[in-house]
């Protein structure tokens, strides 16, 4: 019996060391530390359950919502919550800020009601992050008809110098309905600034930037999206990027209609996919809301941009490598 146990105990134990070393190395030996392996594996686009017909169309649009301190009290608001789910219906998929919760249903409810009116969404979803007893996660939210998610390579940015409040969660998608070496492929960085050090945090999101193009998985395409907390003429660093552009311009983005806060940032030399078409969805015009009611939902809205559902932005275009492109 003693026999049988210590081989079982054996085979767990190396069973467990091969696939801890087929998904994690080690760095270093005076400061051991261990990070998801990128660079070696191939793109993985399963997902729990079948996918449903792709939808038509030429394009995906993708958003970026701070939902204002999103737990169970929004949860319990159904108006509110209606709101939110119909917003996420608009996009193709959506990184989401500012989640706070203690316990792990928030999303998951969430998605329950974006899905049943018969769509097909999902999420990824990061660790609670912030200097503070106040946590907050990020999210993507994606329509599994026209997105795919790479799950094996989903990451928070590692930040050994504690320049940022709240690393950015990365995440790896592929557009449905292409062939597959055809279809346009990205990588979004969700971000959600310290609006008392957004001067240093947008300058260390330069250095974001260029890190997750470079992790190894041949990605050009780079969106580093969310609440910045700043304007676009305040970027800092990461506005001095070359080739770098915004896709919201001279547009307030909170709900009250007097500053910029939220944005998508890429490479438009590298993302030649985006269409030039994006904006800001109008929660009080688009549900006739007043300010009061749109402040329920939240203190910032919606910001899009669209993009073309090939690689380069026109069908038979295979995926760009950084080697190809301009440092």
């Amino acid at each position: 019996m003693r026999r049988g146990v210590l081989l079982l105990a054996v085979m767990l134990v190396g069973g467990g060391s091969w696939w801890f070393f087929q998904h994690y190395e080690i760095e270093g030996l005076e400061h051991l530390k261990v990070r998801p392996r990128v660079a070696s594996q191939p793109a993985d686009y399963g997902d729990s359950a079948p996918a449903p017909a792709a939808r038509t169309g030429g394009t995906i649009r993708i958003g970026t919502f701070n939902i204002q301190v999103f737990g169970a009290a929004k949860l319990d608001k159904p108006a509110v919550m209606n709101v939110l789910a119909d917003v996420i219906r608009q996009f193709d998929v959506v990184a989401i800020q500012e989640i706070r919760a203690k316990t792990d249903d928030v999303l998951p409810r969430f998605l329950d009601l974006i899905n049943s009116t018969g769509r097909h969404y999902d999420y990824l979803i990061g660790p609670r992050l912030g200097r503070s007893n106040s946590k907050e996660q990020y999210a993507f939210i994606y329509d599994t008809a026209s997105i795919e998610a790479d799950r094996t390579a989903l990451y928070t940015v590692a930040d050994p110098d504690d320049l940022l409040h709240r690393e950015p969660l990365v995440a790896w998608f592929r557009v449905r309905g292409p062939p597959a070496e055809q279809a346009f492929t990205f990588t979004l960085a969700d971000i959600h600034t310290d609006p008392d050090e957004t001067s240093q945090e947008l300058d260390a999101l330069a250095g974001v930037f260029r890190v997750v193009r470079d992790d190894g998985r041949h990605e050009d395409d780079i969106i580093v999206l969310g609440d910045l907390n700043v304007d676009d003429a305040h970027l800092g660093r990461l506005g001095q990027l070359s080739g770098i552009s915004a896709a919201i311009s001279g547009m307030p983005t909170n709900t009250r209609g007097t500053k910029q806060y939220d944005n998508l940032i890429f490479s438009k030399v590298a993302t030649t996919e985006y269409t030039g078409r994006s904006g800001v969805f109008d929660l009080i015009r688009q549900y006739n809301l007043t300010t009061d009611d749109a402040l329920q939902v939240s203190d910032h809205m919606p910001v899009w941009a669209e993009f073309s559902i090939y690689e380069g932005g026109r069908g038979g275009q295979i995926a760009t490598r950084p080697a190809e492109t301009a440092k």
